[in-house]
Order: C-alpha cells, then structure tokens, then sequence
C-alpha cells in the first residue's frame, strides 16, 4: 500500500475519545467522506484531521469527555486495499477533565463491542518501554480470543527504550508469546510531527533503524509498518479464500436461477412484430389454463391462506345457499299468522267445517317466491367471486399494463353478460315451481297424514328440536371445527380454544382434534342461536347459544358466546345448527302479539285447521326446497361458469384483437423494462464475479495459522509478572548503539538509500545465531545472513486488491500511542 497521508489527531493524553470506523475502500481517485457530511469530498487530508476533532468535540465536548459513538470516515485512494480500521480510545485508568469516574469501565464496554466480532483482527498495540506482562491490549485480547488466531501484538516506541536494552526476545516471540508474534514499529515523534515530516521519510527512517541496530537487524525484513501492511494483507486474503467456496456456491445458484429468464432476454428485439403475436398468445393460453384451475382445482400454486375460486363457490353452493334459505323457515308464528288469516278470509262470513286447500295453495305460492332472494344472492356470489379469480390470474399479465387491463375488461363484461341471462333463468325457475302446485308428488304427506300429525301438535312443541323417533340421519355428524368460548372468565380457563363437534342431537367439544379427551356435551334440545355485537377490542366474530326455557346452558351460564375468526365461519356454523335444528332467535314483538290478539282469536276447530295446512305446507316446502337446492347450482354452473370458461378459450383472442392494435396491448411497463435491464446486468455480474473468484484462487496463496503457543502468561501476568523485556541485557556488539539526541528524535545518521538503490548491506554477525522458534514463521523467514542457511523471502499477496464479500475489520485497542 502506498497510501502515505497524514490525517488522525496526536497530542498528549487521551486524544482519541470517539471511535473512528477508518473504512479504506479502492478507487482510481483520492479523497475522503465523513458519514454525518454526507456528499462532501475532503482531498485536502488536513481537513480531515481537523474535521475528525471538531466532531469529536462536538459530542464529547472540550475537556477530555469521550463518547461510544463513533466517527464513520471513508477514504478512497487506488494506494489501499478494501479495508477497515477502527481507532479506539486508550484504557485510561484515572478520570480527568469532563471524564466520568467509571472512564475505565466505559472505555473497557466500548473496546469489546467492537473485538468480540469474529471477523476482526485486533492489534494489541503496547509501548516497548512498558511492561508487556501488563498490557491491558493483549489482556482484553486474550478475553475475547483465547486461541489467538486474530491477535497480533504491536511493539511501538523500539527508539525510546534504555540504553542497554532491547525487545529482541519478545520480537523473535520467544519472551511473552503470542500465537501470530508481534511486529515491531518505530513512529515519528511530537518532534517529528511539529517539524511537519512526512509518512515516507517516517518509514525509512524506521527502515533505517531496524537495519542499523544490532539487536534488530536480523530480523529487520520482518519489522516496521511496511511488513505490519503486508501480514494484514495476508491475512485478508486468508479470509477472502476461506470465504469464497460458498461465496461461489451462492452465485451460482443465483446464476442457474435467473439463467432461464435471462435466455429469453438475450434475444429480446422490442419492434420484433413476431414476438409480440408470439407472446400475446402465450399469455391468453395461460391465463386460459389458470383460470380453469383455479375453478377446478390443481396441485400447483395452491393458496394456503383462504378458500378461493372453485373451492369458494362450492361453498356457496352447499353451505351459504342452503343457509339462506333455512333462515326463511325459523318464524313459526310468522307462519302460523299467515295460515289463520288464510283460512279466515277463504271462509270468509261464514264459517268453515273444512280446511281450505285454497289456503294451503296460497301458502305455499308466498313461500316459494321467498326463494327468489336467496337464488338470486347466491348468483351475486358466485359472480363476486369468478371477478376475483380473473383479477388473481390476470397478475401474471402486469408486464403488459394495457393487455392486463383489456383482459379484465372483456372478461367482466361477458359475466355481466351472464348474469343478466343467469338470473332470469333461475327467476323462471321458481316461477314454474309456483305455476303448479303438485300435491300428487309422491313424497306429499296429504291431507290425511297431515291431520293425523297435527294430533301431536302439544307433543312435538314440548320435545323442542329432539323428537322422540329420531331418523338414523340425526346421529350423523354435522361438522366439525375449531371455536373459542369467549364468554367464560380468565380464571376458569375461558377464552381458550376447543375442537366442537356437531350432530343432530348436541354440541360436544373435546381439547383438541384427536378427539380423546372430551369436556363437555351440550344437547340441543329448545337451543337457538343468536347474534353477539364484536367487542372493540377484539378480531373475533361471535354468536351466542340460549335455552328459549331461560335454563343455564352451561354451567352457570345463561348464554354460550362461541367465537370465530371471520364472519364467513360464523355464518357457516349458523347455517350447520340450522341443519340440526337450532334455529336463529327472531322472537315477535310485543306490539306484534298484541296486534295479534286484537286481530283474531284462536279457537280450537281453526287451530286444528291451522296445523294441518302449516305440516302441508312443510312437507310441500321441504320438496321445493330439495328441488331448489339441486337446480340453482346447476343453473349457474350451466350458465355462468362454464360459459365464461368456454369463452375464455374461444373468444377471448379475438376480442383482443379487435379491441385494440396489438402494439398498443402489447407495451412494456417502465418496471418490466427496468426489470429486463437489472436481470442483463446481473447475470453479466455473476458471470464476471465467478470470473475474478477463479482468478483469486490461482493467484494467490493461502498461509496456515501458526501452532499454538502457552500465552497462559497473559492470564496470571497481574499476580506473577515474567521478566519485563525492559530487563537490561548485555549488548550483542561491542559498541552500543548511540541514543538520539533528543528524547524522541529521528534514528541515527545512516546515510540514506535512495528509493531506487535497495536497502544497504546487512552486517556480518559472528557466531552462530540461535534458532528461531516455530512461532515466529507466521510473519516470514529472515533474511539471509551468511552463517545461516538460505531461504525462500517470503510470498506477498498481490497488490491489486481482490473482490472480498465482506471486509474484516482490523481493531486497534490503544493505550498511550497511535499508529500513523
């Protein structure tokens, strides 16, 4: 990396106080973005700095205040690989300033929300002149990687330490090991800084330095912030290379994916007429077979979330239209009214010594037309629904916004159409039913089976819904199905759900559908049904079961509230306790009997009369009703839906065409277009980036962790510290090297290579070296001396940076020095 500015904040104390998030990201320009100053461009780098301190005094104030918060920085240079950094404040153990007295604690939290990440590599950076028993760095980083795969320890200040004295056992990992080594680098000072020297003229003086001491320079080539770039480097192509096996699975399965779609594409010619006559047939044919899957049924694309086309008009036709016309028989004395008014006014001034069967005919005539509301809903319905159907499969049409609206268009108008002659066929259907009233039918009671059964007339109101002689067919279950009884409190388990069961005789419920454990059956005998209001607070729809006789139903309980999801559930449970005989509550009103009373009594001679037509009249009703029930499905299935079928297949191209010129019909949507584009250059994108994977994996070289190494040093350093490497030792020359001038001033005068002349010669060291431990290979061989024997350098990643999935981030727990 070539990349040499100079930009973050030094001083004294604690000076970084907000994490800076350092993302280095490789462009053909330089320049630099904050996050919170967003679309400005900072070239002139000692903007950045002053912009870093203003935003941290902004936060953290003026007096040493410091902040989790951190300062997102972003810079593009073609000198850096796709990185990022994040500089973290230094553990300050006492507080100053505005610094709150738990700074240690808080500076502690921040560090480890950024090191417990398991994609960052942290660099426990620890002066040379401190004892490295005691770094907090390397003790924070042993907490969170106990194994010391991402751990790389940083010795700073090498120039600054007693004279005598050297880090070489810890640089050559043999003192205090970590299991990736440490790096050693010499920054520039306050001297060097205020004296404005730049970055290049820092790094080779410190390539000076390393060379030119004796206890460093055998290990120089693996020393200084040059090599400290090239491990980093290293180590992202690592993660780059341990990534890409299922970064290039993914894409290509994101490349098979889109690879049929995108076939279409390639040859996409807009103006082409033929595609369009092409693609407009496609599309009629399939939403022709869409639609009569939906009416039929089919076990692809089957929606799970509610009933839909066909499955919804069968329950139009069996549960919602049976419902309906139930609902007309529940008003008894409704009923019972209307036959003593007949009877009356046939009879007229006189009094009659037999039943009319006038009576009975007009009776019957008044209830047969009654059926016309309910068939004619059931019409609506089913025509509701068969526009929702064609609305649903119309959606694979949106491409083309005017073929997709045209085709909704012609195909509603053509089921208006159909309504129109549905509805009148099914109108002259009851009409014919009334035309003739046939009592020779051969499941008509008569006359004579219907006086005998209005004998039991006291007999039958006092046994309610049961009957004595119950038919094999009332033991048959009704439904079955998931209700909550909404009405019981908290604390004797209500509100809670049951799998109920419905037969012609009760209302069982079990605590769940397997049916094993049962908690309750309910007869049904003088049950009915009413509406309950939804409460404001809740989803559910519910309906209440009653005793007419004002009995408890259950327990202490005068009403069973039962709820249900939706009004459509509520509506079908209503209409399968019709078919068990609990009707719906429709009781008269007060003013209604009274006007009764006035109007008519009832002697005993027309209430026989009364009773006899009323069972007719059942036993007439109840053979229309069958019939009804049987020919209006049938009707509307003839009519409307097969019709719209046939036209559909038959009919609907040529509307097409004649409703618009295939042009207009066949436009693009602005998204398909967007669309078409995306797909073309993803599909390039995958292909490029499977492309640069393979490049990657034939370019570059993986390099192993080191083995572990006993860094239990770390965990007991505070109770029984190793030897500081700050122990003096005997010079390894005769002559000890001079200690600069200045306290932290630049290395000693070397005459200075030029930058094409290479690094001057290493000098001879007599005697043999000691080996070097396995530890300290992860960051290369040495260089060759004469008395060891020669090795391969080590192998440097490319400079061009590779295409990475994700970018590891590099951490930099910080104690009293930064690097720059």
């Amino acid at each position: 990396m070539g990349f040499s500015w100079d930009f973050l904040p030094r001083g004294s104390g604690i000076v970084t106080r907000r994490p800076l998030v350092l993302q280095l990201i490789t462009s053909k320009a330089e320049y630099a973005e904050f996050l919170h100053c967003k679309g400005k461009k900072f070239t002139d780098f000692d903007e950045v700095r002053h912009e870093i301190e203003a935003e941290t005094d902004r936060v953290t104030g003026m007096n040493k205040g410091i902040s989790s918060i951190p300062i997102n920085l972003r810079v593009y240079s073609p000198h850096v690989l796709n990185l990022t950094l994040i500089d973290l404040p230094g553990i300050t153990k006492v507080p100053v300033g505005d610094q709150p007295p738990d700074i240690e604690y808080q500076i502690r939290e921040m560090i480890m929300q950024f090191i417990t990440r398991e994609n960052c590599l942290i660099l426990a950076v620890t002066p040379a002149n401190t004892d490295l028993a005691n770094s907090d760095a390397l003790k924070l980083a042993k907490e969170v990687d106990p194994q010391g795969l991402r751990t790389i320890g940083v010795i700073t200040k090498l120039d600054l330490m007693d004279e005598g004295t050297d880090a070489r056992d810890v640089l050559e990992n043999k003192l205090l090991p970590l299991r990736r080594g440490y790096v050693g680098v010499v920054n520039r000072s306050q001297k060097d800084i205020d004296g404005k020297k730049d970055i290049k003229a820092a790094m080779l003086a410190e390539r000076k330095f390393f060379l030119s001491h004796p206890a460093y320079r055998h290990i120089a080539d693996r020393m200084g912030t040059p090599h400290l770039q090239k491990v980093l480097n290293q180590q992202l192509t690592n993660h780059i290379r341990d990534t890409l096996p299922n970064f290039r699975n993914k894409l290509q399965g994101q490349l098979l994916s889109i690879e049929h779609e995108v076939e279409a594409y390639k040859n996409f010619k807009p103006e082409d007429p033929t595609r369009k006559t092409k693609a407009l047939l496609q599309m009629v044919q399939q939403f022709a077979v869409d639609f009569e899957k939906r009416i039929e049924g089919s076990g692809d694309q089957v929606d799970t979330l509610e009933l839909s086309g066909g499955a919804k008009i069968n329950r139009i036709f069996h549960e919602r239209f049976p419902f309906e016309i139930v609902k007309m028989e529940f008003n008894e004395k409704e009923l019972r009214r209307e036959i003593s008014y007949a009877i009356k006014n046939i009879h007229g001034i006189r009094t009659g010594l037999f039943t009319p069967d006038m009576a009975f005919e007009a009776i019957v005539k008044k209830q047969i037309v009654k059926l016309k509301g309910p068939s004619l809903k059931s019409v609506d319905l089913v025509i509701q629904e068969l526009i929702n159907t064609v609305k649903k499969c119309t959606k694979k049409l949106a491409n083309f916004p005017r073929l997709c609206e045209e085709t909704e268009r012609i195909v509603a108008n053509h089921i208006r159409e159909r309504e129109g002659k549905t509805k009148d066929q099914v109108l002259l259907l009851i009409d014919i039913q009334v035309s003739y009233i046939n009592t020779n039918h051969e499941d008509f009671i008569g006359f004579a089976n219907a006086q005998q059964r209005s004998s039991q007339v006291h007999k039958k109101n006092t046994i309610g819904n049961q009957g004595t002689n119950l038919p094999p067919s009332r033991q048959i279950v009704i439904r079955k199905g998931w209700l909550t009884i909404s009405n019981i409190g908290i604390m004797k388990g209500g509100s809670k759900g049951y799998w109920f069961v419905l037969t012609a005789e009760s209302l069982s419920w079990y605590k769940d559908d397997e049916e094993k454990e049962k908690k309750y059956m309910l007869p049904l005998d003088n049950l009915k049904v009413r509406d309950v209001e939804k409460s404001f607070m809740s989803s559910k729809h519910i309906f209440a079961l009653f005793n007419t006789e004002q009995r408890n139903v259950y327990k202490d309980y005068r009403f069973l509230e039962l709820a249900c999801d939706s009004q459509e559930d509520v509506d079908s449970w209503k209409a399968s306790l019709l078919r068990a005989g609990v009707y719906p509550d429709k009781s008269l009103t007060e003013n209604d009997e009274n006007g009764q009373a006035e109007n008519f009594s009832m002697d005993p001679q027309l209430e026989r009369q009364v009773e006899t037509i009323r069972n007719l009249v059942d036993s007439y009703m109840s053979i229309i009703n069958k019939c009804i029930r049987d020919l209006i499905p049938k009707t509307i299935m003839h009519l409307m839906i097969n019709n719209v079928k046939d036209f559909i297949n038959s009919e609907l191209l040529a509307q097409l065409y004649s409703s618009e010129d295939q042009n207009t019909l066949m436009e693009e949507s602005v998204e398909q277009a967007q669309r078409r584009d995306e797909m073309l250059r993803m599909y390039q994108a995958l292909k490029e980036a499977l492309v640069v994977i393979g490049d990657i994996n034939t370019a570059t070289t993986f390099t192993p962790a080191p083995p572990p190494v006993d860094d239990s040093w770390i965990q007991h350093s505070r109770r029984s510290p190793p030897p500081s490497p700050t122990t003096q030792r005997r010079p390894t020359l005769s002559a000890p090297l001079p200690r600069p001038t200045s306290g932290r001033g630049p290395a000693p005068a070397i005459p200075s290579p030029g930058p094409h002349s290479g690094a001057p010669p290493v000098p001879f060291r007599p005697g043999p070296l000691p080996p070097f431990p396995n530890s300290s290979d992860s960051f290369g061989a040495p260089p060759q001396v004469p008395s060891r024997p020669t090795r391969a350098p080590p192998s440097v990643p490319s400079r061009r940076p590779p295409p990475s999935p994700t970018r590891p981030t590099i951490i930099r727990p910080l104690e009293s020095s930064l690097l720059d």
